[in-house]
């Protein structure tokens, strides 16, 4: 069986409903998991909606992330991933197992992201900055997006004048035109 078409099933080491998703996230780090710990939010279970997103670990460090329902990875897997508590199922995978789905790199995520974007706890931001490798840590894929953004400044100006322009489109259509500061 393949979980979300790119992760062989695991050996199944716990399952549980957790209100804080930082205890999973040092739990795995403690374990030192290398594997998958899969992510259902409690209402989506009693709704029988399928909400649920994975995340990878490489000796409990975070790697990547997926959410299915939307089909978004790295950090926007994490962003889609919402409301607790949440039922947690983890597994143990060989590092090969996961080693073709580690190398698409639309899937990545910083290794401190999973804690940053669902757990906000800075203890387990830096205990997960620490396990992580050297070169996992310089090749931060959000940090790296968000600053090729960030220089680009045709397209934030561009953004800028889109935004304005739907914003006159809007006044007028509310028959405030009048209203607007041309300045």
């Amino acid at each position: 069986m393949v979980v979300d078409g790119h992760i062989p099933e695991g050996r199944l080491r716990r399952s549980r409903t957790d209100a804080d998703i930082a205890e999973t996230l040092a739990g795995v780090l403690d374990r030192e998991l290398t594997g998958y710990v899969v992510f259902e939010p409690q209402g989506s279970i009693l709704r029988g909606d399928d909400e649920r997103a994975v995340i990878t670990f490489d000796s409990g460090v975070p790697v990547l992330a997926y959410h299915p329902p939307s089909d978004a990875g790295g950090a926007d897997a994490l962003d889609a991933l919402s409301g607790g508590p949440f039922h947690v199922e983890a597994y143990d995978l060989p590092a090969d197992a996961l080693s073709e789905a580690h190398r698409v790199e639309a899937l990545r995520v910083a290794p401190a992201a999973p804690a940053e974007r669902l757990a906000t706890d800075d203890a387990l931001i830096e205990r997960t900055r620490a396990a992580a490798s050297d070169d996992r840590l310089d090749r931060d894929p959000d940090a790296s997006s968000v600053e090729a953004f960030l220089a680009d400044e045709d397209r934030i100006e561009a953004i800028r004048q889109e935004a304005r322009a739907e914003a006159e489109e809007r006044a007028a259509e509310w028959g405030l035109a009048d209203q607007l500061d041309e300045g």
